[in-house]
């Protein structure tokens, strides 16, 4: 059953002098435990909502999975402290169960119960050039965002991730309380479709981080926009994986931070 991520709460409203009783819709946070072939994996906290295309996407941004098609199905299993979403898979080479994470991921945090260094700073391959981005595109997709947030209309609690054409048109967004499910959900919104994710562009409500640069470039998503900043790491990594950076989307204005080439107008820019 699809669930919606929204609960509701009784409050009291503090307005003035006034208190009177309410109702408020709140995002959910629950528990999602990711098991691969009946071996538990790791336990994130997300809101329960397109679990599947949790599933996918976190599936390819971790490198559980090769290819969308490598999983055979999946099934999710509501339980009183959360859920379990079974993923049936392919067998990856070179993953076993060392890799398995032994702690929880908070809702906040891409890496949370990773062992190992290497599984953190993990190298990318080159990401493909794809088209470029009409004038004006970043500024268009982000005017057209908020009526797609509908979880966040309710709630004011959690972080979209959209697709967006060339035009600046967007096609599909995903809400989560945090910003690397948003991204992952996306992302296995996508590979599920079959979306070529050199098309268009990744536009997020949140900082970049090098997580969220991770998970776009190693899918080949060409351009991530961020509302909020990045971190130096997530500068570096964009830099040498050849993905397009930008922060600070604004009306009117943003700023790149790596591989300008693929923004109209830009392509005789200096690198940074």
């Amino acid at each position: 059953m699809q669930r919606s991520g929204l609960a509701r709460r009784a409050v009291i409203v503090h307005q003035g002098a006034d208190l009177r009783p309410g109702e408020d819709w709140l995002a959910e946070e629950a528990p999602v435990e990711l098991r691969y072939n009946g071996a538990s994996f790791a336990v994130m906290m997300a809101t329960p909502a397109d679990l599947e295309d949790f599933a996918y996407g976190f599936s390819l941004t971790e490198g559980r999975v090769a290819r969308a098609e490598d999983i055979r199905g999946i099934v999710i299993h509501e339980q009183l402290e959360g859920y379990v979403v079974d993923v049936d898979a392919a067998e990856v080479e070179g993953v076993d169960e060392d890799s398995v994470r032994l702690l929880p991921g908070r809702s906040g945090c891409g890496l949370c119960g990773s062992r190992h260094l290497e599984d953190v700073l993990r190298p990318l391959a080159q990401v493909p050039e794809g088209p470029l981005l009409e004038p004006h595109a970043l500024e268009r997709a982000l005017e057209a965002l908020s009526p797609h947030q509908q979880l966040n209309s309710h709630t004011g609690a959690v972080h979209a991730a959209a697709w967006a054409t060339p035009a600046g048109d967007i096609l599909h967004v995903r809400e989560d309380v945090g910003r690397h499910n948003a991204l992952d959900k996306l992302l296995g919104a996508l590979s599920r479709g079959s979306v070529d994710l050199r098309s268009g562009f990744v536009l997020v409500t949140s900082r970049a981080s090098y997580e969220m640069v991770t998970k776009a470039a190693s899918l080949g998503v060409g351009v991530l926009a961020a509302i909020s900043a990045p971190t130096a790491l997530a500068v570096t990594l964009a830099q040498s994986c050849r993905l397009t950076l930008t922060g600070f989307v604004r009306p009117g204005r943003h700023v790149v931070y790596s591989h300008p080439q693929r923004l109209s107008g830009m392509a005789q820019a200096p690198r940074p």
